[in-house]
């Protein structure tokens, strides 16, 4: 099975934003940076080149595919900011709803700019879909724990 692209670097979160060109995405991928921190109780880390995440879970497929990733992050891609902030979580399209412009993509959102959206709303998606991951996925490891280990007998 091959090995995930997007697994945690040793990249600094600070230096990549640093090094964006423009001011004012600059600017804003901080501000996103400082957003989802306060969200998700975490420090930033890099995530393969270009996503700076927070937090980690580890997820496993029916495949059986598995591996880590992030519970949340973004990326200043060249036209708009990726947000991976999207796990199904009750009341995520609610938040989506009062969120600002934004596209969806397959599991994340696109925004050209904070101004665009509502900063206390995505703050809001970003912890509550967090905590949704983090839970779903101390579920999933408990049921794992407990295929493997044979029930104790009196």
């Amino acid at each position: 099975m091959a090995e995930a692209k997007t697994k945690p670097t040793t990249l600094s979160p600070r230096d990549f934003l640093a090094k964006l060109t423009d001011p004012k995405r600059r600017a804003d991928a901080t501000a996103l940076a400082r957003l989802f921190q306060r969200a998700t109780g975490e420090k930033p880390t890099m995530w393969g080149p270009s996503i700076v995440g927070f937090g980690k879970y580890h997820y496993r497929y029916d495949s059986g595919r598995e591996g880590d990733m992030c519970l949340a992050g973004f990326s200043p891609r060249s036209t708009a900011f990726a947000l991976y902030v999207l796990s199904g979580a009750n009341g995520e399209a609610a938040l989506l709803a009062r969120l600002g412009t934004f596209k969806r993509g397959a599991g994340c959102l696109y925004i050209k700019r904070i101004a665009d959206i509502d900063a206390g709303v995505l703050e809001e998606l970003v912890r509550t879909s967090s905590a949704h991951t983090r839970e779903r996925a101390q579920c999933d490891l408990c049921a794992d724990i407990r295929k493997k280990k044979p029930a104790r007998t009196r």
